[in-house]
């Protein structure tokens, strides 16, 4: 797939997509152009049949170092070229953590600013040892993006999340997975198989189950309306799906399902 940008590439192997962050000699900085792609990218992933799950990763062992910091003056010169800025950033970050599917961000080497940002909107987050974390905008002068800050909370803590914001020090990924940031380390030697292995899990198992969960989890189940249209959807989803008698079928003849929904 074509990203229409430098800087983004996409491969698809099997049922696993890789959005990959390509800029090695840059650490992963990531240009306006960048985070302008991010939202088509992801619903062209999304609208694929073929795709069950997504990697977020970077390459050459560095995942994303933050905004391209050469490009910053331009974008704070002004009041307005400021909030256009960041209305590119708050849309990609939107669209990821809004992708129908489950995401994993894969992180190696530097996670900073933006890049960060990023891999707090997947689902799931898996580093190797070599990876190192920081939500770096107090030492821009840059006031955090309001739904980054939240999200940031609801994954670490209050407490963490001001540790990060205040201090804007580089955190590595022993201490990532003590505070909750990311779900598992891996030694870099097995780290691809690690990943991918997982990744390869959750496509084999019910997208059924999976959406459903995934959507519930992203709703406000205090809201009666927004939790009935949930069940409205999701219950009708399951009468209408073979999966669950592909799944009992599949445990009781000891075989591995073969899962169809949504194709």
């Amino acid at each position: 797939m074509d990203t229409g940008v430098d800087g983004l590439v996409v491969k698809v192997e099997g049922e696993v997509a890789t959005l990959r962050i390509d800029r090695p000699h840059a650490r992963g900085a990531l240009t306006a152009a960048m985070w302008e792609a991010l939202p088509g990218t992801l619903a062209a992933l999304e609208a694929d049949p073929e795709v069950s799950v997504l990697v977020l990763t970077g390459t050459d062992g560095v995942f994303s170092a933050g905004a391209d910091i050469r490009e910053l003056r331009g974008h704070y010169a002004t009041a307005e070229a400021a909030d256009a800025y960041h209305a590119l950033n708050s849309a990609a970050e939107q669209a990821l953590a809004a992708f129908a599917k489950p995401t994993i961000a894969y992180v190696q080497g530097p996670c900073v600013g933006g890049g960060c940002q990023l891999a707090g909107a997947c689902d799931l987050r898996f580093a190797d040892t070599t990876a190192r974390f920081g939500v770096t905008p107090a030492k821009l002068g840059i006031v955090y993006d309001a739904g980054s800050t939240a999200r940031l909370a609801r994954l670490v803590g209050v407490s963490t999340a001001k540790y990060l914001l205040f201090s804007a020090e580089l955190i590595d990924a022993a201490h990532a997975l003590r505070v909750g940031l990311v779900d598992n380390v891996f030694d870099p030697t097995e780290a691809d198989e690690k990943v991918y292995g997982f990744a390869r899990t959750i496509a084999s198992r019910s997208q059924l189950t999976i959406r459903a969960a995934k959507d519930l989890l992203a709703t406000d189940t205090t809201d009666p309306t927004r939790l009935a249209a949930w069940r409205d959807t999701w219950e009708r989803e399951s009468r209408g799906s073979a999966d669950v008698r592909e799944g009992l079928s599949a445990f009781t003849e000891r075989r591995a399902p073969r899962f169809a929904w949504p194709r």
